[in-house]
Parts: C-alpha cells; structure tokens; sequence
C-alpha cells in the first residue's frame, strides 16, 4: 500500500474515533452543512455552513460500517492508482474528488426544501479514485462484494456512475450522498483528462 493510502485511511479512522470521544459539537464544526439561514424553534436563526466543511467533511463518517466501506474501497482501488500517479498526483485527484463531490452536494442540498441534515464521509474521494482505476485499467477483472459477481473495470464504474445518477435524480436510498459520490467522479475524470492534455486549459504531462 501506498504512503498516500495509507495516510488517508489513518486520517479517516483517526477523526472518526475523534468523533466518537467528542460527539455532536465535531458534527456541528465540521460536517457539510446547506448553505443559508435557518430557523430555530426558539424563533431565531442560525448559519451552519463554513467553507471549511467542503474538506473537513470528508474524514468524518456516520457510522462503523460507513467507514469500513469507505476505507475498503480507498484500500482496494487507491493502492493502484497511487502507484501510477505517485503520492503526489494521487493526492492531488483524490482532494479534486473531494472537493468536487463536496460542491455538488452542497449545491443539491441547499436548494432543497427538505429537513436540515449534515453530510459526512470520504465517498466522494473514493469514487474519484475509482473512476481513475477504471480509466487506467479499464481491463482489469474486478469481484463486487454484493453481489459477489466480476465484471471490468470500466463496466463496474459506468454501472456505479449510472447507479448512483439514477438514485440522485429519483430520490432512491435517502440519506446517501448520491451527488456527492457524482462530483467525486466528475472531479477524478476531468483531472486525468487535464493530466492527459485533452482539456483546453494546459498541454498534458500524464
């Protein structure tokens, strides 16, 4: 495993025993909250967003199981990524990732007229590193955990992608960050494609 996993799953694990100790006031700083003013009950209001939650949000985690699944996929998908993109360009696409799934969700979010809900979790930069496994082995055989069936690579991303849109438009599974797991992909996609010089802004250097 690579220093860069390796370092992010510590971080992930870390923050979320942090979490445990500390309980809701962690939640309330750093979790990714809907931009704008709401009401209290007392008549007041109050702001809960602070820029910082775009990456803060993306250590902490919700539950046990959230994590490990978070954390298996980094574990599964990152080791070879990072091994063709080094520890520097691996960090790069993955704070990409979290920064592009953290916008989208906010953005879904705020312009919701549903309850006030924080979103936590690193299933943004883990679906930007899956996206980048799938564009660099597009061929490489793949064992779903559920259900236990191979498929590509780039079969299983487009299946997650497809997944995961459908989920988000229809409102299917709440309380998942569907959005943010397609921001996460969007941001991995258009990097590598800026790497590999097929976007406007700059020639190639991957």
């Amino acid at each position: 495993m690579g220093p860069a996993t390796l370092a992010l799953i510590a971080a992930n694990i870390a923050v979320f025993v942090l979490q445990s100790a500390i309980g809701e006031q962690l939640t309330i700083t750093f979790a990714l909250w809907p931009y704008g003013t709401f009401d209290l009950q007392n008549g007041g209001t109050i702001e809960l967003f602070r820029y910082w939650q775009l990456v803060t949000s993306a250590f902490m985690h919700g539950s046990t199981t959230h994590l490990a699944f978070n954390m298996f996929g980094l574990w599964m998908f990152g080791r070879d990524v990072e091994t063709v993109l080094g520890t520097r360009g691996y960090l790069s696409l993955y704070a990409a990732a979290v920064l592009t799934g953290s916008i989208a969700q906010l953005v879904v979010v705020s312009m919701s007229d549903g309850p006030v809900y924080p979103t936590v979790g690193a299933s943004g930069g883990v679906f930007g590193v899956l996206l980048a496994f799938g564009m660099m082995f597009p061929r490489r055989m793949v064992m779903l955990l559920f259900p236990p069936i191979p498929m590509r690579a780039w079969v299983l991303v487009t299946v997650y992608g497809a997944i995961e849109l459908f989920m988000g438009i229809t409102g299917t599974q709440a309380g998942v960050a569907h959005f943010a797991h397609l921001g996460g992909m969007a941001g991995g996609f258009l990097l590598i494609q800026y790497w590999r010089g097929r976007l406007p802004m700059r020639p190639g250097r991957r």
